[in-house]
């Protein structure tokens, strides 16, 4: 399996709007952050995790060849804004898009006209399917694993690949999730920032998490500017344990 960091930023990126900061004004391309969203190939299938406002950017550098499924964590708009430019890729076939029922409801909310009856010409071609946090389900031959998170009051997912498993957005995980995760290669969870906030893990929940679960290796995403530059961060971290970035590929 490979996984591309499509996108490790937060909801407002980095460089966020307006900002003059030192991690904003950065001159390294480690400190530039799209919002978070990755691709990973198994054995022929391409799934996308996330599709966010920033995915035409994103994708442009890819080949041009079938999305076999687009996984998304959460309802979000940082996570589900790039959903229109999927249109491309349905000159394949239909894409397939699994999320959990409160997703998919707030997806016909915000954007009818990719469901009505009588299709706009050129719009996306979706096929929904509904997960259930507590069965895996397969994309071509692939099994997935949903593990239920806590965005503050917000269940969202996480997916479990393999022995990979992409964590975003996580506040809190349920006792009973943690089975989900064990013997873990990789592990990608979300670390905010150095301060604590509500609904996302900052630095040291994240690196405490990653020593509860215990996988070989931890990458950290969706961190803002307030995160600090990536090599003075890095140098702070555990051997195993890394930032991610922007177009970082790894294999497991």
């Amino acid at each position: 399996m490979r996984l591309k960091f499509l996108g490790t930023g937060t909801s407002t990126g980095v460089p966020e709007i307006g900002c003059r900061c030192g991690v904003c004004t950065s001159n390294n391309i480690k400190d530039r952050r799209l919002r978070a969203s990755a691709l990973a190939s198994i054995d022929g299938v391409r799934l996308l995790i996330d599709c966010g406002p920033d995915f035409r950017q994103q994708i442009m550098e890819e080949e041009f060849s079938p999305v076999n499924g687009v996984l998304l964590t959460h309802e979000h708009y940082d996570h589900t804004g790039g959903l229109d430019d999927l249109r491309s890729f349905c000159k394949f076939a239909d894409v397939d898009l699994y999320a959990n029922k409160i997703t998919l409801d707030a997806l016909k909310m915000r954007s009818p006209y990719f469901f009505s009856e009588n299709k706009y010409p050129g719009i996306p071609i979706l096929s929904l399917h509904e997960i259930d946090a507590e069965k895996p389900f397969k994309v071509e031959h692939v099994e997935i694993q949903p593990v239920k998170v806590m965005h503050h009051k917000l269940p969202i997912l996480g997916y479990r690949i393999g022995n990979l498993a992409y964590l975003t957005d996580v506040k809190s995980i349920p006792d009973r999730e943690y089975a989900k995760l064990k013997g873990l290669d990789v592990l990608i969870v979300n670390a905010l920032r150095i301060k604590s906030h509500l609904s996302h893990l900052n630095l040291s929940e994240a690196l405490a998490e990653v020593k509860r679960i215990a996988p070989k290796r931890a990458y950290l995403i969706h961190m803002s500017h307030h995160i600090g530059l990536h090599d003075d961060v890095q140098k702070t971290l555990p051997d195993n344990v890394f930032l991610s970035y922007d177009g970082l590929e790894i294999e497991i």
